[in-house]
């Protein structure tokens, strides 16, 4: 039974993981709950690791900071945050982050939102596929216009540098929205690709808007971390926006602690536009968060996810290939492996079938759909692209991902009964 409308309120549907998640729970799932395995929404393990510092288990709040936090954050973690970047990717360089280069926000979409609300009037590109929240957030704010970009997985997601400036001349792109390592893909932009992606956005005066929140998840032999922050040039002058914080890298996803660096008159902007959209963060957790930017905290957190994250990502790949699903690309990155259930029997062969037929089994998936980012739902009346995909993350502790294979298998086995 639906709820009766409300004067002046339009219905506003769940969309993406959001929407995978209310079905769940409509069908009795909650978080911790033993007989679900939740490999759809993008949560890593919150619990200690081998080797891994102690995590945070209490704080003490002062009674200073049961006040409004500045806007822009307290200085102490703007100017820590500004730290770490130099002491990790600009060591020997002369240009250097500063707490004017730092705004800290209360959460990834926050930090997104406060930036894209700051955009004018320009062309915007954006990838298919990529992360869901970005369809609304391209959505609601008007003065720009969103240009899709196209992925192709028989490239293996591959987009080059010529592709980059082609796309950027032809389409007057002023700006790039991407997640790196890409969310679904996998895929990542690293080394001197990387740094020639940032050379481009110099010598094209277009600014690359870089969701890092995967950053520190990089399966290569020789990767642990990856940022574009290594090739910028002049912090100040250079359009190059980083997104990241606690919620992944450093695995505290319920402190909704995150951040943006980038050249200060962006800092500026996007700490105006937060006065209006959110406020700014909590004070308390931004004071607990520092510690977690001392030297050595994020290497040694990020040395204890390579071991356990690698683990987890090689069962849940063996697990889909021998359910006789297909991997364009191994993921490179992240915590996610993108399937194509195409060649499964009828009933299990898209993506929205597979996620209906995972849930009788207590498994939660993300059909890939969902990552086919339409703003606007200008691209009515077609199938998307991505509908024979499904995402899995392996994010959740080692036994349920584990067990998660094994329903996935038991799924497909029984033909989606």
């Amino acid at each position: 039974m639906h709820a009766p409308p409300i004067p002046g309120f339009r219905p506003v549907p769940f969309t993406g993981v959001i929407f995978v998640m209310a079905e769940a729970q409509r069908l009795g799932y909650r978080y911790g709950h033993p007989e679900w395995c939740n490999l759809g929404q993008g949560m890593p393990e919150t619990g200690p690791l081998p080797g891994a510092p102690p995590r945070i288990a209490q704080m003490t709040v002062s009674l200073d900071d049961q006040e409004y936090a500045p806007i822009a954050g307290i200085p102490e973690l703007r100017q820590a945050v500004a730290g770490w970047y130099n002491a990790r990717y600009r060591q020997g360089k002369p240009s250097q982050y500063s707490e004017r280069n730092v705004c800290i926000c209360g959460g990834g979409r926050a930090s997104l939102t406060r930036a894209v609300s700051a955009l004018g009037e320009i062309n915007l590109g954006h990838f298919l596929p990529d992360y869901t929240a970005y369809e609304e957030l391209l959505d609601i704010f008007k003065l720009f216009t969103a240009i899709p970009i196209l992925l192709e997985g028989s490239r293996r997601y591959a987009f080059s540098v010529d592709d980059l400036r082609r796309e950027i001349t032809g389409r007057g792109l002023s700006a790039v929205l991407l997640s790196n390592p890409n969310n679904p893909t996998g895929r990542v932009i690293q080394g001197p690709e990387l740094a020639a992606w940032v050379a481009t956005a110099r010598e094209l005066q277009c600014s690359l808007l870089l969701d890092e929140f995967y950053s520190h998840y990089v399966w290569s032999e020789n990767g642990s971390m990856v940022s574009a922050a290594a090739y910028v040039e002049d912090v100040d002058r250079d359009p190059v926006i980083l997104f990241d914080g606690l919620t992944k890298n450093w695995r505290y996803p319920g402190w909704r602690c995150t951040w943006i660096v980038g050249p200060r008159a962006v800092i500026d902007a996007v700490s105006s536009t937060g006065s209006f959209l959110d406020g700014g963060g909590s004070k308390p957790l931004q004071r607990a968060a520092l510690p977690l930017l001392a030297a050595g905290q994020a290497e040694q957190e990020t040395e204890a996810i390579q071991a356990a994250f690698t683990r987890k990502r090689d069962i849940l790949q063996a697990g889909l290939l021998a359910a006789g699903m297909r991997l364009d690309l191994a993921p490179e990155g992240t915590f996610y492996c993108w399937a194509d259930v195409s060649g499964l029997p009828a009933g299990l062969n898209d993506g929205m079938a597979f996620f209906r037929a995972a849930l009788k089994q207590r498994v939660i998936v993300v059909p890939g759909e969902f990552f086919d980012i339409n703003p606007g739902k200008r691209r009515s009346g077609r199938p998307s692209r991505f509908r024979h995909y499904v995402r899995f993350s392996f994010g959740p502790e080692e036994a349920s991902v584990v067990e998660g294979v094994r329903r996935i298998q038991r799924v497909v086995e029984g033909g989606g009964d």
